[in-house]
């Protein structure tokens, strides 16, 4: 068998988990496959790489990709997803002392996403009356999962990001040191970085992603969109690896090896119990409070992997919520054109891998 080599790029998140499983226990070996995982520091970072072929592909933001091919933030390059590596598995988390002056704001249960979002209004108000400077939020890109979902929150208690409260830009691995040094009063971000802020004891996890939005579209596998269409037998190959990696991956009895895979100095570098935790979907919340069990609080299975051009609409809702993009039809068909359900289904067709039930 001729073997292939790929260098995919990824940032470290525990959903880059399938990338680094099909790396590590063999299967894009099995497919005929010599994956070269490069780990990156910044998601424009990776897009810019894949753009000018340093990556053949990239454990990717899906708004990112989507804003690519539109070419809005400055970069045009068309992006296509023939696969969807997760769903869900982000989390918003704020400063000890940020979170503790919304307790006492919250009139209610904090859990309730309407309350927190009323009481993060009123600490607003305060700051501005008493002539502070505004509260600042960060997410890991521009055009993320994360940005929009900050969105969504504030909007119900009546605030919008980038005019009531700052927006800052910081990278995923950046964010707990940024919570600590004071820069930023909280931020969104997957896993594993809010419970890396709350191990470290300097944050407080406020919301899951899932409390907004269940089955929430996140990161994806991205080619060029080109490439896509020219290397065929690449593309099904390492969409089938990622499929049998996919099956491993929902299997409890694997989460402490995936957990060992995932906590490499050259992957998250951060303790596999940590992330082992989050694979169970044990969420530790910090500020005296107990750890909570949420179910599938990030999913790798198979429909979860199936890339849906309806996740585009909502992406595209978030960035004209942001003022990124005044949607067009045109706009809509370009953006729902990046996620592919029917080459996913090609890889499925030809991949030998049983699904998960």
């Amino acid at each position: 068998m001729t073997t292939l080599h790929l260098r995919v790029g990824f940032m470290p998140l525990v959903d880059c988990a399938l990338v680094v499983l099909a790396k590590d226990e063999g299967f894009a070996e099995a497919e005929g496959l010599n994956l070269e995982l490069v780990r990156e520091v910044s998601w424009s970072n990776l897009r810019d790489k894949l753009n000018v072929r340093l990556f053949d592909a990239a454990h990717m933001l899906g708004p990112a990709a989507i804003a690519a091919t539109l070419g809005v933030g400055g970069v045009k390059a068309p992006m296509a997803a023939p696969l969807a590596l997760n769903l869900d598995g982000a989390a918003i988390t704020l400063s000890l002392r940020r979170f503790e002056e919304l307790a006492r704001l919250a009139e209610g249960d904090m859990a309730d996403t309407a309350v927190s979002a009323r009481a993060l209004a009123a600490m607003v108000a305060r700051r501005k009356s008493a002539g502070l400077p505004p509260l600042t939020f960060a997410a890991v890109f521009g055009f993320s999962t994360h940005i929009y979902l900050l969105g969504e929150w504030l909007e119900k208690g009546g605030l919008k990001l980038g005019e009531d409260i700052r927006f800052e830009v910081v990278p995923p691995p950046q964010t707990v040191e940024a919570l600590a040094s004071g820069r930023i009063d909280g931020f969104c971000a997957g896993a594993p970085w809010n419970a890396a802020a709350v191990a470290a004891g300097v944050g407080a996890m406020v919301h899951a992603s899932v409390d907004l939005r269940r089955d929430c579209h996140d990161k994806v596998l991205a080619w060029r969109a080109d490439d896509v269409e020219k290397r065929p037998a690449a593309v099904a190959k390492l969409g089938s690896a990622i499929l049998k990696a996919s099956t491993w991956a929902c299997r409890p009895e694997n989460f402490s090896r995936m957990a060992y895979h995932l906590s490499a100095p050259d992957r998250l570098a951060l303790p596999a119990g940590l992330i082992e935790r989050i694979l169970d979907g044990e969420l530790i919340q910090g500020a005296d409070r107990p750890t909570r069990k949420v179910e599938r609080f990030i999913r790798f299975d198979r429909e979860a992997l199936r890339p849906n051009p309806d996740d585009a609409d909502w992406v595209l809702a978030g960035m004209e919520r942001a003022g990124q993009v005044a949607v067009i039809p045109q706009t809509r068909e370009i953006a729902r054109g990046v996620l592919l359900p029917a080459a996913f289904a090609g890889i499925l067709a030809t991949s030998q891998e049983q699904p998960t039930y």
